[in-house]
């Protein structure tokens, strides 16, 4: 049986990508994800694999472009303005077909910003992480045992799919230190017949491309792509439910938010209040099976969120204006507190005359 130990969120993460078989790790340091790279640095080699820092945010994507093309299970790491730089890069993979993970400890932004904690990166995760017809994966843990578990299986998935995924952590939970059980390490990597393994097989060889000149040959491939977007969005949905059966106001929060809202939910119970959570994990695919289930009893839906209101645009299109959405949080490095968002749900209760 795993041993439990007292782990850093950032450590967690690549700890558990060494034991789901990560032997490539390229990145360049940003606050707050530096002790990810720094732990990489002294793990990798004693576990035979290849560890460096690159010279730019851009050259460490196309590094882990080139290893996922010859089948190795590769992750890259930043911080909010890190990935921006790596956009281009993700984009590359996903029109080339490639699987690999990509860390996104969170910081305020835009520019520069603080490095204090933020979830202002939904946007960008969800919709802009690269140019094009094409969507990510991306996992949204609120836990250090979720950085551990989920950064383990999102190899699995990339692999599954040939498709990047994405874990969008932020600095709160990169920084925290809680008890978690680490995953048992892999024996295995799985066969991928389409890599580039030079002459390595007797076989006809592989190309790794993203450019298509002939626009029906591209058409072709992205029509191809989305019917693995669908099988994504059919079968990957992740979400956790607290006290959301007969919720009357319906919060949702993802990441370090949601153990905040966690709090308030429970407090507004215990005023009478019939309030429940729904905690998204996939933020893509969004989990909207989980709202619907929640449309029969819910007068009301609050998004809690450390940005300016990202995922409430995506909470509205899953409530098709059956119940009305509205939104609290803070932004630039700002954590909310239990007491507000319970203030804010005893505010929507009155409204709704719950």
């Amino acid at each position: 049986m795993s041993e439990k130990v007292l782990m850093k969120g950032n450590e967690a993460l690549a700890e558990s990508a060494l034991r789901a078989g990560c032997r490539f790790f390229f990145g360049y340091p940003i606050t707050p994800q530096t002790e990810l790279a720094a732990y990489m640095s002294k793990r990798m080699p004693k576990e035979g694999g290849t560890f460096l820092q690159a010279e730019s945010e851009i050259a460490a994507i196309n590094m882990v472009y080139g290893a996922a093309s010859a089948g190795a299970r590769v992750m890259t790491s930043s911080s909010s303005p890190g990935i921006s730089l790596k956009s281009e890069g993700i984009s590359y993979m996903a029109g080339a077909d490639l699987p690999g993970v990509i860390i996104n400890v969170q910081r305020g932004g835009p520019g520069l910003g603080g490095i204090q904690p933020s979830q202002a990166d939904y946007l960008q995760a969800t919709r802009a992480l690269g140019h094009g017809d094409s969507h990510v994966v991306v996992y949204a843990p609120s836990t250090v045992q979720e950085m551990a578990d989920y950064a383990y299986s999102a190899f699995d998935v990339a692999d599954k799919y040939r498709t990047p995924v994405m874990i969008l952590a932020d600095g709160m939970l990169g920084q925290m230190m809680e008890p978690v059980v680490l995953p048992e390490p892999k024996d295995t990597a799985p066969e991928k017949p389409w890599a580039t393994v030079g002459h390595a097989h007797a076989r006809a060889h592989n190309v790794v491309n993203s450019l298509f000149l002939v626009a029906d040959k591209l058409e072709q491939k992205i029509q191809e792509r989305f019917v693995r977007y669908e099988a994504i969005q059919r079968d990957e949905q992740r979400f956790e439910a607290f006290m959301a059966d007969d919720a009357e106001i319906v919060v949702l929060a993802f990441g370090a938010s949601a153990r905040i809202a966690r709090s308030a939910v429970a407090s507004a119970r215990e005023a009478g209040i019939k309030a429940g959570l729904i905690r998204p994990i996939t933020l893509w695919p969004f989990p909207t099976s989980a709202i619907e289930g929640t449309i029969p009893t819910a007068k009301a839906y609050l998004s809690v969120e450390m940005n300016m209101g990202q995922m409430v645009n995506d909470i509205r299109l899953a409530v098709l204006g059956r119940a009305p959405v509205e939104f609290f949080g803070h932004t630039g490095g700002v954590i909310p507190t239990p007491q507000e968002v319970l203030v804010k749900i005893k505010e929507m209760h009155r409204k709704a005359g719950a």
